[in-house]
């Protein structure tokens, strides 16, 4: 075995970094609002700063959405590939903060909607 560099490894040394860096969240630590299964949840979104994110050792990606749910600060940690992140982003920017959401089903299988009340 030859201990030759190999040309092109720009990307290994960032991947070297990124093995020391800490993977974890920025911003403040808050309890998790979990979304329960058969259960509709209210919540008010604060959406005064940009999200945090923070990305699993299987490179899933997941945004931490500040709440405040019964006048609790919380964090609600979506995947941002989940519909549900999508849905709150844009809603979002049409000035809507609170949200009632329904669960249904649970791990992989989770179905979230958000409930439009009259």
């Amino acid at each position: 075995m030859t201990n030759e560099k190999i040309p092109e490894t720009t990307w290994l040394e960032e991947e070297a970094k990124n093995l020391q860096t800490p993977q974890t969240p920025t911003g403040e630590i808050l309890p998790s609002l979990k979304l329960e299964s058969g259960k509709i949840t209210k919540f008010k979104v604060d959406f005064s700063n940009k999200f945090n994110s923070w990305t699993s050792p299987d490179g899933v990606v997941k945004a931490i959405i500040p709440v405040e749910h019964k006048g609790e600060k919380k964090n609600l940690w979506l995947n941002k590939k989940n519909p549900l992140y999508s849905d709150i982003v844009k809603r979002g920017i049409n000035g809507q903060t609170e949200f009632a959401v329904s669960t249904v089903g649970s791990q992989k299988d989770t179905k979230y909607t958000v409930v439009d009340e009259e």
